[in-house]
């Protein structure tokens, strides 16, 4: 894998949803070129346009296509429902070759308090089944909560990196970093299954205790 520069362009498929904008969000506020991608470039245009309202204008950010908008990346994170997760990548796979695809997605289905894997075990396994082996895959930010990224605030809940390859894990805990999270080298992919679970674990926790906000924190060893 190439050696990323220092600030890369980060293409976000599916930040019109709360979580993919609050990513955007948070990697434009600290300096990244984001690409917003949308099946609908009129949709991606105005979610740009709404975070850059919350950034003052001050950052840089483009709603397009997510064919463009993956196209142009450096690094393409996807965040979409589950239901469309294999839609999304099939139309965007042949822009992805040499790239790193950080896949957000949980495999969320009703009911989504109960952990429902797919036949290939993770979402993640899944999307390099449909990729193949040109491109790194990395699972990450699964159990970060929407709410906390579009707010200003200190962020106390980890995020478990798991994905193909050391150095493509190496590079997304910088992302996570500038995001204003603490990460973690998870390991590889087929560890994916354990952070994507943790998505309806943490969903049945809100539910059973009237919060939005739980979260997960690796103790016992520091960084």
């Amino acid at each position: 894998m190439e050696k990323m520069p220092l600030l890369m362009t980060i293409a976000v498929l599916g930040a019109t949803g709360r979580e993919g904008k609050g990513l955007a969000y948070r990697w434009a506020k600290a300096g990244y070129k984001v690409l917003i991608g949308s099946r609908s470039s009129e949709r991606a245009v105005t979610a740009a346009s709404e975070i850059m309202e919350l950034l003052e204008g001050s950052s840089s950010l483009v709603g397009t296509s997510n064919q463009e908008a993956a196209q142009l990346a450096d690094i393409v994170v996807l965040s979409v429902p589950y239901a469309a997760h294999r839609e999304t990548l099939e139309s965007v796979k042949d822009v992805l070759k040499g790239k790193i695809l950080i896949d957000v997605t949980a495999p969320l289905v009703t009911p989504k308090t109960k952990v429902q894997m797919p036949p290939a075990g993770s979402a993640a396994q899944e999307a390099r089944e449909i990729l193949g082996e040109g491109v790194e895959v990395v699972a990450a930010f699964q159990s970060i909560a929407h709410e906390h990224l579009l707010a200003d605030e200190d962020i106390h809940c980890d995020v478990l990196v798991t994905g193909t390859s050391k150095d493509a894990r190496a590079e997304v805990l910088k992302l996570v970093d500038a995001a204003g999270l603490t990460g973690w080298d998870a390991g590889p992919i087929e560890n994916s299954v354990v952070a994507e679970g943790f998505a309806s674990v943490l969903i049945y926790i809100n539910k059973r205790y009237g919060s939005t906000h739980a979260g997960i924190k690796i103790t016992g060893v520091s960084q």
